[in-house]
């Protein structure tokens, strides 16, 4: 499974971040997207190993007040819901 993902991983690209993001009600800046795709990037393999480690509110200060709410639910969501595949 890891290295299926690490081949994703390799190959996303920011319209990669751009699209998921619009497709859930979440319009970065461009500021915003360049942030989390490099955020991304460098720290996906760190998460999925230990997504305890992503303390989120640390980086509230790269998004607007809305996307970061909007973020904050969608991490959420995406944990409930796949988290267990991580343990």
């Amino acid at each position: 499974m890891h290295d299926l993902i690490n081949r994703y991983m390799v190959n996303l690209k920011e319209e990669d971040v751009r699209s998921f993001a619009l497709k859930n009600n979440i319009t970065f800046s461009d500021d915003e997207l360049d942030f989390t795709y490099h955020f991304v990037k460098k720290n996906w393999e760190q998460i999925l190993t230990n997504p305890n480690s992503l303390q989120l509110y640390l980086y509230k200060s790269h998004f607007s007040e809305e996307n970061f709410k909007k973020l904050e639910k969608l991490v959420t969501y995406y944990y409930q819901k796949y988290g267990y595949l991580l343990k």
